[in-house]
């Protein structure tokens, strides 16, 4: 079994003074390395001292230490982000340095410290694994069918009409797809045999 994942329900920020260098952690929810690399360029403080950076979306991560020490700053937001189970997350620490240098594993602490309690008090939302059913359903089915899907959290995704009703591919939680395709058995009497694509 592979451990559940969270994204963040809404961006979010952290700040903190660490030996007068002021961090700012910022996070947000991304869907793409390129959603996550405009949303940085857009939050980034040019007038900062640093801005350094990290994503994680599935198996496609980057990081950025932005002029600090190598691998000082931004393997340690990854890090962060690893380990508060978050996935499809971007997150930024901008410094503003306060003329006390860190060192290496001062700075490991600070940036890795600012983004993971940023995630630690972020709003959480889970992420869900979908699947999809595709069924043939006729006209006279149609309302109480599309009603009834809705009611157990499925989405019709797409809905191509034939001569006699409809082609419908569904979306739900992937652990309640059997439950669905019984329920849409049951309440067809057999006509409508959903099925997995």
């Amino acid at each position: 079994m592979t451990a559940r994942l969270d994204t963040l329900a809404a961006p979010w920020r952290h700040e903190e003074d660490i030996k007068k260098s002021r961090f700012l952690a910022q996070a947000a929810p991304i869907g793409s390395p390129d959603e996550a690399l405009a949303w940085f360029s857009a939050v980034s403080d040019v007038s900062a001292t640093h801005n350094c950076w990290a994503y994680r979306i599935g198996d496609a991560y980057r990081f950025n230490d932005d002029g600090e020490p190598g691998g000082t700053a931004g393997r340690p937001i990854l890090q962060a982000i690893d380990g508060q189970g978050y996935d499809r997350v971007a997150v930024v620490v901008t410094r503003w340095y306060g003329g006390i240098k860190l060192g290496a594993g001062g700075l490991v602490r600070a940036y890795g410290g600012a983004a993971a309690e940023c995630l630690r008090l972020a709003p959480r939302l889970p992420i869900v694994a979908t699947g999809h059913l595709v069924m043939h359903c006729e006209f006279a089915d149609l309302a109480i069918v599309t009603a009834r899907l809705r009611d157990m959290g499925a989405t019709v995704e797409r809905e191509i009409f034939t001569a006699d009703g409809a082609e419908l591919d569904v979306s739900a939680p992937l652990d309640d797809l059997d439950a669905i395709a019984a329920r849409v058995i049951d309440l067809s009497r057999g006509k409508i045999r959903p099925r997995r694509p």
